[in-house]
């Protein structure tokens, strides 16, 4: 009988899975996970030959606006772990995928489970920046022997939505610094959503500068492009989970760890300053997750206060 913690696998995607499973192995409990946008997660508990247990993830996209681009980002984000597989970075490895509901209902990925937590506290963010940068420039550092998509970037100067009260001529400012052609670049792997919420750590409860990262999750934006570009959507999400500061902190901690980024400061700034632009347009979305996670002070109104001092910072460091 398989315990289910909240809502059910589904019939065909339970027999998808089963059939991915070891002889004599069952699927013995379910559990969601959250802090996802895109796709509907759970880890599942398989009971193994000798009585033991090993835990898997299924990642699922259930929602009509995601389900429409589920079949590149599954196909991507199967082609990076099987990439990364013995390379160093901790990834999860591939069991299975299902990127057109063939046999599923829903387009769905099956992967290995790795173990400890996001933290998105501010405690203990001293240690954990460095590590971030480290794990990042260790990603950057990749050669695939064939290279993913190229990078894309939605954001132009008439989505970006300036939240209210902010900061008008530093935002008139940004958005014609993102109204140029973006600069030349030497191209790198890239993971194109590296932020505190897809990377675990272990963290001993009794000494959190011990921290350590046990994973990354989360490769379905995997493409090829500038190293600034992961800078900065880092970047972005430390300034709004902790601060501006932290943003403008993430890129000093990135070079510091061996990581090169563009030569100017204008072409550095062109790149974080599209990544604090672009999520202007979904500043609802990327914080509940955070609120879900126990970060209930950052409300929605909370983000975009924090966000147009970020955006207003990095035009004052180029002045």
């Amino acid at each position: 009988m398989i315990n289910h913690d909240e809502a059910a696998v589904r019939p065909l995607t339970l027999a998808w899975v089963s059939r991915h499973l070891e002889v004599g192995e069952r699927i013995v409990k379910t559990e969601a996970l959250h802090g996802g946008i895109t796709a509907e997660m759970r880890r599942l508990t398989i009971g193994t030959r000798d009585g033991g247990t090993r835990d898997l993830v299924l990642r699922s996209f259930v929602d009509p606006f995601y389900v429409r681009g589920a079949e590149d980002g599954l196909n991507g984000e199967a082609g990076a772990l099987s990439l990364l597989a013995g390379t160093g970075v901790p990834a999860p490895g591939l069991v299975a995928v299902d990127p057109t509901a063939a046999h599923c209902e829903y387009p769905s990925l099956l992967m290995t489970h790795l173990t400890g937590r996001t933290v998105l506290d501010d405690e203990g963010l001293e240690t954990r920046v460095p590590l971030l940068a480290r794990q990042l420039v260790a990603i950057h550092a990749l050669r695939p022997a064939e290279r993913p998509r190229k990078y894309v970037t939605l954001t132009t100067a008439d989505t970006v939505v300036v939240p209210k009260g902010a900061d008008a001529a530093a935002w008139a400012a940004a958005i014609d610094v993102i109204r140029k052609p973006a600069p030349s670049y030497e191209g790198r792997f890239l993971h194109r959503d590296f932020q505190p919420g897809n990377v675990l750590f272990d963290v001993p409860p009794s000494t959190p500068t011990g921290a350590r990262i046990t994973g990354v999750v989360d490769w379905a934006g995997t493409c090829w492009g500038p190293a600034d570009l992961d800078v900065a959507h880092c970047s972005t999400n430390l300034a709004l989970l902790h601060g501006p500061a932290w943003g403008l902190r993430f890129a000093e901690a990135y070079e510091e760890a061996g990581g090169v980024l563009a030569a100017a400061a204008s072409e550095r700034l062109y790149w974080q300053v599209r990544d604090g632009l672009a999520c202007s347009e979904e500043v609802q979305l990327v914080s509940q997750p955070w609120r879900e996670a126990g970060r209930t002070e950052l409300t929605t109104r909370a983000v975009e206060e924090r966000l147009d001092a970020y955006v207003t910072a990095l035009m004052d460091a180029l002045g």
